[in-house]
């Protein structure tokens, strides 16, 4: 193989490419990457087993095809710190060559075919939907799922085809995300629901968008595939049940106010920067026309935050973990959210316009 490839674009399909190497593993072929060059392409290759991605380069000059497999870290770290705006790679049987104006560099290599098969995108889609609105739901679900969990189900996103909608939901058991989108095309349905694992939709965020991009899905035996040029991911699907979340979103609460995304984010983050590290929560209370958000940490002291709201129901108090809030603020587009609340042992709901919603379970203060 003999390539000349543009640094900077090299650089920014490695840094996708290798989130999916694995830290740890018995298989030192997984803490590679699968450089495959023909023609006027040269496709970078990554997997875990569990998730694979393939990125596809056009801003190449292939004067010899081939295929090689190298060490991913020593790879990425030559061309990040190279100052060349174009790197040269030569291989011959044992290694790999990697030649810049003013340096060169001999890397080892492991043998093409111990590499594992990833899988690519054949055939038709079952679902395409645009690229932008698919990662705008991500990222308002993600960071919702849970991070450990033994309930392996809640490890995932949950997606639900219905007709033309596509819903994403994530919980972590003590806050609920649901965010839907519309659908350009459906040819076929998955069956029944998808747990799609938090990996593969990190993967999905991180895309590069261009304008008017399309992302087509495919569901297989336990599998995902989703490709957008110029990368195809594929992941296996988590197993498990997911929680019958509808039964939790709260259907008729009395008490609604429309509060100012920016104003209620600020407030909550200042309000919190005196929780303290047994309570972890603070206090919202709620009089006519005003909103006080409160907490106390008997090492520190004392916080309060005083805002204005349209507000003339009963008044009551309920208690909040402040990061589950300042996560949802994070996330929310529009000016303003509706935030709908029951009796203080009630979950919180969170409405961001009519294709977004979000649980938060109250703490006891």
């Amino acid at each position: 193989m003999k390539v000349k490839f543009n640094r900077v674009v090299l650089q920014d399909a490695l840094s996708m490419v290798t989130s999916v190497i694995p830290g740890r593993t018995p298989k030192p072929v997984l803490q590679c990457i699968k450089i495959a060059a023909e023609k006027d392409t040269i496709s970078l290759s990554a997997t875990d087993l569990e998730a694979g991605i393939t990125y596809t380069l056009n801003q190449v000059e292939v004067d010899q095809a081939g295929t090689v497999v190298v060490p991913a870290d020593k790879f990425s770290s030559i061309v990040r710190e190279s100052v060349d705006d174009v790197v040269e790679l030569e291989t011959d049987e044992n290694a790999a060559h990697l030649r810049g104006s003013d340096s060169f560099f001999t890397i080892y290599i492991q043998d093409p075919a111990q590499y594992p098969m990833i899988p690519g995108f054949d055939g038709r889609a079952d679902i395409e939907l645009s690229l932008a609105h698919l990662q705008e739901a991500v990222g308002q679900t993600l960071f919702s799922a849970a991070r450990e969990s033994t309930r392996y189900a809640l490890n995932g996103v949950l997606w639900e085809i219905h007709g033309k909608k596509l819903s994403l939901v994530a919980t972590d058991g003590r806050r609920l995300a649901k965010s839907t989108l519309s659908l350009d095309k459906t040819t076929k349905e998955p069956q029944g629901k998808v747990i799609v694992p938090s990996k593969m939709m990190s993967l999905l965020e991180k895309i590069p968008v261009s304008d008017k991009a399309i992302v087509s899905i495919k569901f297989g035996d336990n599998q995902i595939v989703a490709s957008s040029e110029p990368v195809v991911i594929s992941s296996n699907l988590v197993e498990g049940s997911f929680p019958k979340y509808e039964d939790i979103i709260p259907k008729e609460y009395e008490k609604k106010l429309t509060l100012p995304t920016h104003a209620f984010h600020s407030a909550v983050k200042r309000a919190a920067l005196l929780a303290g590290d047994d309570s972890k929560g603070i206090k919202v209370a709620l009089t006519k026309g005003k909103m006080v958000i409160t907490s106390r940490a008997p090492e520190t002291g004392d916080a309060q935050v005083d805002m204005a709201v349209d507000y003339a129901d009963e008044p009551m108090e309920i208690g909040f973990n402040p990061q589950y809030l300042i996560d949802v603020m994070r996330v929310l587009k529009a000016d303003t959210f509706e935030l709908h609340l029951g009796q203080p042992d009630r979950p919180g709901l969170i409405k961001g316009g009519a294709n977004f919603l979000y649980i938060v379970m109250p703490v006891n203060l």
